[in-house]
């Protein structure tokens, strides 16, 4: 059976979230091909793999709350919880609701302290540069990566955790390289509000599969007992 909580379904997470990580992020990853003093494609590859380094420590540390969860309904309440952050995601991957970005704010105030340090390894002249300018943006305010976390965190594990957001930020990084490296149009393509949908139905989808039906069921027929 689909396990909606293995590392496949992390990265295709990533690869359908992909539109929405170019909207936050292409600009800073286009201007490192645009004005790193280093090879401009090991600079996109070390950006990133930096960037993903943030999202699986905060995999790690958000996974290592999973004591709190692992008896009885809370379980089936925290993946329930994160099979309605999969949904929003896809409502604002398509746009059709902006709910997440109120979620957003909440890491504003942590963004303040870290983008004085980010902005000071532009340009990048070298690959350690941009590997710290990944793990710096990495804690950029998104509600796509806060909705993956909590989708991350119902796997129970520190460690499990930090690997399916490993995974998800992988999946992003096909069309981050591309958009950065080769043509505008091929950003405004994966920006197109078609592709945008397209990618959000399929999240809400994915949302709707991951809802702990039997755990749900099981619980109802205890509150009718």
């Amino acid at each position: 059976m689909f396990d909606s909580l293995s590392l496949g379904s992390a990265f295709l997470l990533g690869m359908l979230g992909s539109a929405h990580c170019i909207g936050m992020c292409g600009g800073i990853a286009s201007s490192i091909a645009l004005t790193s003093n280093a090879n401009k494609t090991r600079s996109l590859l070390f950006y990133n793999f930096g960037r993903i380094s943030s999202y699986a420590a905060a995999g790690a540390i958000l996974g290592s709350l999973d004591y709190l969860f692992r008896y009885g309904p809370l379980e089936s309440y925290l993946r329930l919880f994160a099979a309605l952050m999969l949904i929003a995601m896809g409502l604002y991957v398509a746009q059709w609701w902006r709910g997440l970005t109120k979620i957003e704010a909440i890491g504003h105030n942590l963004w303040r302290f870290i983008s004085p340090a980010a902005s000071k390894l532009l340009p990048v002249n070298n690959l350690r540069q941009a590997f710290s300018l990944g793990i710096f943006w990495g804690w950029l305010p998104c509600g796509l990566v806060y909705s993956t976390l909590i989708w991350s965190s119902a796997a129970n594990s520190s460690a499990q955790s930090a690997m399916l957001m490993l995974f998800f930020g992988l999946g992003t990084v096909p069309a981050m390289m591309t958009t950065s490296l080769l043509a505008k149009q091929l950003k405004g393509l994966f920006s197109k509000r078609i592709s945008q949908q397209i990618s959000g139905a399929a999240i809400i989808v994915f949302g709707l599969y991951s809802v702990p039906w039997r755990g749900l069921i099981s619980i109802f027929n205890g509150y009718l007992t």
